[in-house]
Order: structure tokens, then sequence, then C-alpha cells
């Protein structure tokens, strides 16, 4: 799988933490506060929008008075706990960032959410070490499934899109990968188990663990 790679760019919820079902929680509790029920119709491209451009819909869609800095720093204060403390990493993470190092292999981080929520999950688990870059979709001009965060990360590692690999966790976000030019793997996900068939179309390689990206036990697609 990493024949020719030069370096690896990891989305960060779903892919390298379980933080998924977080934002559910955050949600629900953040809208009891103003009396407002969470609808069952909020729109799945939610996931991967840029964190301000989230508080900006949360605004007009439920009307309300606060900014959409207040909104997005309510939301970082609800989440930062569970990013710190409580989202377990995914199977076999370490053990893959580890392997990276020993080969020279850059890695970065391209994500949608909140550059502190990245930072604290990184600190939580002690992974800062690992990554020479972190890109949020807060940097660039257009978020996925756009390419530009996965070809800022790419810039800032100084490596040719063609020579990276993605791991993503839901389809729009390995539609990204593909467009900067890059491959692909998925990775399992509970929270976007619906979407495998998806996921598996898209994707160049699929991994339930990232101990299969070491044991060559990973199904190319």
């Amino acid at each position: 799988m990493l024949e020719n790679i030069k370096a690896v760019i990891f989305d960060l919820d779903g892919t390298l933490v379980d933080s998924m079902g977080i934002w559910r929680r955050v949600d629900v509790e953040f809208l009891s506060r103003r009396g407002i029920p969470l609808p069952d119709d909020l729109p799945q491209e939610l996931e991967t929008m840029e964190f301000m451009e989230v508080a900006r819909y949360f605004r007009g869609r439920f009307s309300l008075p606060d900014t959409p800095e207040e909104i997005a720093a309510e939301w970082t204060d609800m989440a930062m706990e569970e990013y710190l403390h409580k989202v377990p990493t995914k199977p076999g993470l370490r053990e893959f960032l580890d392997y990276l190092k020993e080969q020279k292999i850059p890695a970065a981080i391209a994500s949608s959410n909140h550059r502190n929520l990245v930072q604290a999950a990184l600190k939580g688990h002690g992974l800062e070490p690992y990554f020479s870059a972190v890109v949020t979709c807060g940097d660039v001009k257009r978020a996925k499934p756009e390419p530009d965060v996965y070809l800022e990360a790419a810039k800032r590692l100084d490596t040719d899109p063609g020579h990276c690999m993605v791991f993503e966790d839901i389809p729009v976000g390995i539609r990204a990968g593909k467009s900067a030019g890059m491959r692909t793997c998925a990775i399992q996900d509970d929270y976007s188990q619906c979407q495998d068939k998806e996921k598996r179309r898209l994707a160049d390689y699929y991994i339930e663990s990232y101990t299969q990206v070491l044991d060559g036990s990973y199904e190319k697609l």
C-alpha cells in the first residue's frame, strides 16, 4: 500500500479517533439549553462542513441570537473534555505512526474540525510528535469534498500530492483526497457503517484497523 508513498495525511474524526458520536450529544445538549429539540433532518453534509460554516448554519436554521463565533466557542467548550480524555484512538494507530516515523515518512492531519479540538485530541493521546503539520478547513478557501485542505497539507509536508496517501472515514473526505490526486484508504467506522459500500467504491484501499497496513491484510479495491 505504501509503495512510492512519501507522506501520509489523516483526517481526524472517525479516522484517527472514534469521536463522531460526540457531535450528536453536543447538538442535543446545545439545543436543549435553548429549549429546542434536535430535529431528525439535519443534513449529513454538516459532518464535513468547516466548523464556522456549521455554526452559521445552526444560527440561521434555529434563529439563534448567538453569533457564529459564540456558537463555535460553546461547542468547543462542550467537546473539549471528550477530546482530551475520552475519545479512543483507532486500533493499531500508534504502531502505524511508529512505523511511519521509523521509515521517515512524514504525517499530517487535514480536518474539518476546530483546530483547538484537533490539538486537544493529539495532546490527550500524546500524538503531537508524530505530525509535522495540522491543517483545518478553516485554513483554506474551500472545505471537503474540495481538495484544498489536502493540497495544503501536502504543501506543508513539501511532498507532491501524487506521492501522498490519505486515510479517511467518509465518502466526502475520500473524494477530497482523490480530487487532490492522492491515493486513498477508507477506514471502518461505526458511525459511517451505512456508507461502507460507497467508501469501497471510491477508495483505493479499505481497512478495519491500522494493523492491516502493517501486516498486509488490507483490502485492495
